[in-house]
């Protein structure tokens, strides 16, 4: 007897849909196919009022490090002459929470439009989450990439630099898993070429629940290339349930950072033991003081320049003139060393230090597996000396002149509309309270109640409301416009 551990939603969500009794047959198909009637596509079964929540990560993500997605289909939307879905979505990535949009198309949900500040997570979704939009759509008069049967013996070939020249994605076999949100039946879908890569989907459930894959590349330790599993799925969600979600603003656009990077300062520099070569890049040319250095490198073999190493141990350190450690960047991400498998590491380093030169240290403790001691006849170091420049909003933000925003979309937009006159003073207070509520507006209250027609509130604080909503002027002028107006009495709020 199998005992299943179940989320209720799921479970209840799956039954209704004739999950939880499917009859697959069992063992591994190599040719391809599986003992299934049925076929499927990416987006089956997609509506109005779906909540998804998935643990992502994508190798070109900050190399793989795992994000919280969490979407919900609003409704449809109008983009040119196309429908698309219309998906909010929240990103949980480490310290930071981004709200926006996406438009998925609806003959691929895939993002055809998004918030400019979820560009790097719509390119992660779509090849991640949606990547077998590649071989399955809702188009049932494309015979190729339309829905695809699950007695087929193959879904398409891959490309060589996925899969190798002669990979085929098949439906391998049939399998019951149990994931944060349930357990279900499920097909499992993959390529086998050097490594299984395999993805987890369910009849009529339109993304997939689960997935693990590998760089085409064929070596021990091949690094990820995508891995996900779903967390959480509700259906029938009708009230946003981001209402409530307060986006941290990155401190990057208070301080006028640049957040895409393009010319790039490259060289080569030999570790001091002549252990290997470092082949680095950075952005921007000259890094701006409290911003971000986008950083590219890749270890090579000091007697052979086109061969690249894996399975590197290493750590990025500011040191002094004498070389004396300042500051660790694995020790800023509570860890112990960096590790990339694949050789070629890519990530963003947070410039901490102030302007003037900075002397970086790359820190090679040697290699191996990942959580092995790593063997240090490779070890060693190489120092590179950047110009840091000078950020004068740097010294506004430390001093609290300009402060990073706790307050919700949904209060500015309100702020917007009350200038406007979309919406009375009663809805604008609202968002007031909220303030209020979240301590992120600090009142000397002098009186209780709520805001009676009596009173008058002055048009210089709808002006500033309007601005604040069109950014121009600044979050701090128009809280301390509410601010007098409550303490003087002007609007009073419970």
């Amino acid at each position: 007897m199998k005992t299943k551990l179940v989320l209720i939603s799921l479970l209840v969500i799956l039954s209704s849909l004739g999950f939880s009794n499917l009859s697959y047959g069992q063992g591994a198909q190599t040719s391809g196919g599986v003992d299934v009637d049925g076929s499927w596509y990416l987006g089956e079964g997609l509506k109005e009022g779906d909540y998804f929540e998935y643990s992502l990560c994508e190798i070109d993500l900050n190399d793989c490090a795992p994000i919280t997605l969490k979407m919900w289909i609003k409704g449809d939307i109008q983009h040119e002459t196309e429908t698309l879905w219309d998906a909010k979505v929240v990103i949980i990535d480490e310290n930071k929470i981004i709200k926006g949009s996406m438009g998925l198309g609806q003959i691929a949900p895939e993002p055809i439009t998004f918030d400019d500040d979820l560009f790097h997570y719509a390119i992660a979704f779509k090849s991640s989450i949606a990547w077998l939009s590649t071989f399955a759509t809702a188009n049932e008069d494309d015979r190729i990439h339309g829905p695809q049967e699950f007695r087929s013996t193959t879904w398409g070939k891959l490309g060589p630099i996925i899969g190798g020249s002669n990979a085929q994605l098949i439906t391998n076999r049939v399998e019951t898993i149990t994931t944060p949100a349930g357990t279900v039946d499920t097909i499992v879908v993959g390529w086998y070429s050097g490594s299984d890569n395999e993805i987890w989907i369910v009849d009529d459930f339109p993304f997939p629940v689960k997935a693990l894959t590998y760089v085409g590349i064929i070596r021990s330790n091949v690094p990820i290339m995508y891995q996900f599993t779903l967390l959480n799925y509700k259906e029938n969600v009708m009230d946003d349930p981001f209402k409530d979600v307060v986006e941290t603003i990155p401190k990057e656009k208070l301080l006028g950072c640049p957040t895409k990077f393009y010319d790039y300062v490259s060289n080569r520099i030999a570790t001091n033991t002549y252990s290997m070569m470092i082949q680095y890049n950075y952005s921007p040319e000259t890094p701006i003081e409290g911003c971000n250095i986008d950083w590219r490198i890749n270890f090579i073999n000091i007697y052979n320049d086109v061969e690249i190493l894996d399975r590197v141990h290493y750590d990025i350190l500011v040191v002094d003139e004498e070389g004396n450690k300042l500051r660790s960047y694995a020790e800023d991400l509570g860890q112990d060393n960096l590790f990339n498998g694949f050789g070629q590491a890519h990530f963003l380093l947070p410039i901490e230090e102030k302007a003037g030169l900075v002397r970086y240290s790359i820190l090679i403790y040697g290699t191996g597996p990942e959580h092995e001691k790593p063997d240090g006849s490779l070890s060693g170091f190489a120092i590179i000396e950047i110009e840091i420049d000078e950020n004068p909003l740097l010294e506004k933000l430390n001093d609290g002149a300009i402060s990073i925003s706790k307050i919700p979309n949904w209060v500015k937009n309100n702020a917007g509309w009350w200038a406007d006159g979309s919406i009375d003073d009663d809805s604008f207070v609202q968002g007031i309270q909220f303030l209020i509520k979240e301590k992120i507006l600090q009142i000397q209250f002098t009186s209780q109640g709520s805001i009676s027609d009596n009173n008058v509130i002055p048009a210089w604080v709808k002006n500033n409301a309007g601005w604040w909503a069109d950014d121009q002027i600044s979050e701090s002028d128009f809280l301390n416009g509410i601010k007098y107006l409550i303490e003087k009495g002007i609007v009073r709020v419970s």
